[in-house]
């Protein structure tokens, strides 16, 4: 707005407060105005009288800092911010300015907490005025700085007790230090169907668990050899593994369903044996049943052959239960192609099993021009005992004869 058009505004508030004293946006447009025009005292007596006519917004006291800020006096500015944040804790101008005085006030490490409720609440750059962007990039600055100080503060307390832990234990504290900085995100467990209580939200488990892992690993070469066999004879075998019916809401499948871009060969399926799959590829079979497999009549096991093709990811998603763990054998693994379950990405290594909780969010990229090959299958989760097993074998089937075939209970993955 330019200068004239700003004085006419102004006499106009004047107007407006002329016959009503404590009209609350009278005053405050008044009390930005002598801002601008550098009458500090001026300024500060109309806001403050903004304030008690209108408690109730936020921004009289952000103006208010405002005016102590011009005036060099940090400590008032910050507790006129706080006023702010009383009457609205998520703010954003508010957080950002505290963050910015406190910052200014040498008090670093409080800037960056004050910095940080800012950012998770920022919009976007190109909603923000100038200045508020380039205190923005202040708040991300300050916070990097931040964390990275705090690292190597937290680094220097646990790193005489490394010795004392397990490689896992190794790589779980590491992971707790990476989530109290910011730099990893805490995934729960989100079954889409049937939620177990009590279950921890592991993402890969320790192998350490599974003693039979080796054993299917050692098969590794037959295994291939006998998906390389199944799939050069009749690789229409291979099925869409994403197959939802017509009108079924697809969200982030759209692009998957039906496609075979994400196809498989099905050893075992919804708990049913493929007997001819299974008479073809005899070594697999065999690994597979050396497991201990989620036998639940109707639902489980499930094993199968898993073909994702070049330049293909598979959207981030959650599975159907806790219940049961899911385990990959790289059989065919080109480079650029990932896996993340949670907060960790890891690299499928030819040969190197790994077992996780597929109901915490999880994709997967192939970003190479030839197949990405696994064996996949589905296990007991160890922690459950063999009652609870039971049990749920007994709830599942209870869900499907309650609801029939009208309306099929989808287990699924």
């Amino acid at each position: 707005m330019q200068s004239g058009r700003l004085e006419d505004a102004a006499r106009l508030w004047s107007q407006v407060l002329a016959a009503a004293p404590e009209h609350p946006q009278a005053l405050f447009h008044l009390g930005q105005h002598k801002l601008m025009q550098k009458d500090q005292a001026a300024a500060l007596d109309l806001l403050e009288r903004a304030a008690k006519a209108d408690p109730a917004a936020p921004a009289i006291p952000l103006n208010v800092a405002f005016v102590y800020r011009a005036s060099g006096n940090t400590a008032a500015e910050i507790a006129a911010l706080d006023r702010a944040l009383a009457i609205d804790p998520y703010f954003f101008p508010a957080l950002l300015a505290k963050g910015t005085a406190l910052n200014r006030a040498g008090r670093r490490k409080l800037a960056a907490q004050v910095y940080k409720a800012a950012l998770t609440i920022a919009p976007p750059d190109d909603q923000l005025v100038p200045e508020m962007r380039k205190q923005l990039e202040l708040a991300r600055k300050n916070v990097a700085e931040d964390a990275e100080q705090l690292d190597r503060h937290l680094e220097a307390r646990i790193e005489g007790f490394r010795s004392q832990q397990t490689v896992s234990g190794v790589r779980r504290a590491e992971m707790c230090k990476d989530v109290i900085l910011g730099r990893r995100k805490v995934y729960v467990q989100q079954p889409s169907m049937l939620h177990f209580p009590e279950l921890p939200a592991i993402q890969f488990y320790d192998r350490e668990m599974f003693d039979w892992l080796l054993a299917l690993e050692a098969c590794t070469d037959a295994i291939r050899a006998e998906f390389l066999n199944a799939y050069g004879k009749d690789n229409g075998a291979f099925v869409p593994y994403v197959d939802h019916p017509e009108g079924a809401p697809l969200n982030q499948w759209q692009e998957l369903n039906r496609s075979s871009r994400w196809s498989v060969l099905f050893l075992w399926k919804d708990g049913q044996r493929m007997d001819e799959a299974c008479a073809r590829c005899p070594v697999t079979a065999a690994a597979v049943e050396a497991a201990p497999q989620a036998h639940i009549p109707n639902f489980a096991p499930t094993a199968n052959f898993s073909v994702l093709a070049p330049r293909t990811r598979i959207p981030p998603h959650t599975g159907s239960t806790n219940v049961r763990l899911i385990v990959h054998l790289p059989l065919i693994v080109p480079d650029g192609c990932t896996y993340r379950v949670g907060n960790e990405t890891r690299v499928w290594e030819e040969g190197k099993a790994w077992v996780f909780d597929d109901t915490i969010e999880h994709e997967a990229w192939n970003g190479s021009d030839e197949p990405r090959v696994i064996l996949m299958f589905d296990i007991w989760n160890p922690l459950l005992s063999p009652a609870e097993r039971q049990v749920i074998s007994a709830l599942l089937n209870g869900l499907q004869s309650y609801y029939g075939a009208d309306a099929p209970v989808q287990f699924g993955g």
